[in-house]
């Protein structure tokens, strides 16, 4: 026998909704349904992700600066201009990140071999140590925070998230 499936309780995005419909009923809002509940998601996963980086003293992009050394591969280091575009951030961001880790000692900046004016960003010791440790972390909190998804229900939403984002201008466009 299927397990007896229960609709969700309303939640405050159902009621903002309701209350759109009684004050301009000749407004569609559906869009709130799916908008308001991603930025919601947003901000409680911003909040529930930025726990787990501040456990191993860092932030948001440092963080992503030291994952995106990591999965790189050895001798993991790029080019600040490799990092800005796989973070799709501004160069400037890029620096400051990569200066507050380097003065913590995680990761190393020398000159490329072959350009004196470039610059490598290389993961030290340490921060490979650091990274393995907080992504394992990190993941096991996404792993958390998606629990209330089955396994089923979490495909499903894969594509459909996919779709969504190929559908929106790109930042810059």
């Amino acid at each position: 026998m299927a397990a007896e499936h229960t609709p969700p309780e309303p939640d405050a995005v159902d009621h903002i909704v309701s209350q759109w419909r009684t004050e301009r009923p000749d407004l569609d809002p559906s869009p709130v349904q799916v908008i308001g509940r991603i930025t919601r998601l947003h901000w409680a996963f911003d909040e529930q992700l930025d726990r787990v980086f501040s456990d191993y003293d860092l932030g948001r992009g440092e963080f992503d600066v030291l994952a995106t050394l990591r999965r790189s591969g050895p001798p993991f280091e790029l080019t600040a201009g490799e990092l800005r575009d796989s973070m799709m951030v501004t160069s400037g961001a890029v620096t400051k990140r990569v200066d507050r880790l380097q003065h913590t000692g995680l990761v190393n900046r020398r000159a490329a071999a072959d350009d004196a004016r470039g610059r490598l960003v290389q993961l030290t010791d340490r921060g490979r140590d650091v990274i393995d440790k907080a992504f394992e972390h990190h993941l096991r909190n996404e792993t958390r925070l998606l629990s209330g998804l089955t396994a089923d229900e979490q495909q499903t939403l894969i594509p459909l998230l996919r779709k969504l984002i190929q559908t929106l201008p790109q930042k810059g466009q």
